[in-house]
């Protein structure tokens, strides 16, 4: 019986393959064009923090989205980065509301962390492990979360979270709009989550904060100063 499933399993693997590859290309297609379906009353919003300016930034971005359609919303950061999440628990804090009896509750907010892919000055060579051990938490918080829009802005912690988000897409398993926000200190050249991003066409949306940054990367959008 397994020599008679081998040449199955010969014409199975170049379909699959082939299968794939349209898939891959029709993602590709897809990607950044607007949706043809009903908009649903919550998008299951995916939020990704970083240390440093990249939550200051990530934060004021938040606070101008429609709170009733980003909902519920999902914050991602770092397992080192601690920080991050305290600035967003104390966001959606503010906006408590009190109910009749007067208990107090925070609606449609999530709080996680993720795996690092490298920590700072940690060699390339055992980064390898993290990377691998960091893909794999995210396609497990993705496969977990199924968001429906993604927003980021340059921490390491957004690429294998967009990676997982874009194969989940290729294999047909659900269906998450990328939006990327390069940080407004990058004047001259991306940030390499951002340049991965753009060149791998991962983000259907992909945000500049210079003119200088869209002339140098024209499928990227100039979004003015967001700052």
């Amino acid at each position: 019986m397994g020599l008679d499933a081998l040449p199955a399993a010969c014409y199975a693997l170049p379909a699959l393959v082939s299968l794939l590859t349209v898939r891959f290309f029709y993602v590709l297609w897809r990607s950044g064009q607007p949706s043809s379906r009903p908009r649903a009353a919550g998008l299951r919003c995916l939020i990704v923090l970083g240390s440093g300016g990249h939550t200051a930034e990530m934060m004021n971005i938040v606070t101008t989205l429609q709170k009733d359609r980003f909902t519920p919303r999902y914050y991602v950061a770092a397992l080192t980065d601690n920080m991050s999440l305290q600035k967003a628990q104390v966001y959606e804090e503010s906006l408590i509301q009190v109910e009749s009896g007067g208990k107090k509750t925070v609606e449609n907010a999530h709080f996680m962390q993720i795996y690092r892919s490298r920590e700072v000055g940690q060699s390339y060579i055992t980064s390898i492990a993290t990377t691998l051990l960091a893909i794999l938490h995210a396609m497990w918080l993705v496969i977990r979360i199924r968001p429906q829009v993604i927003f980021c802005n340059g921490p390491g912690t957004c690429f294998p979270l967009c990676v997982s988000a874009c194969l989940l897409k290729v294999l047909g398993l659900g269906w998450s709009s990328i939006f990327y926000i390069e940080s407004i200190a990058r004047v001259k050249k991306l940030s390499l989550s951002g340049l991965l991003l753009y060149k791998l066409r991962i983000a259907d949306q992909f945000f500049v904060q210079w003119p200088q940054l869209q002339q140098k990367y024209p499928r990227a959008c100039y979004a003015g100063r967001l700052m």
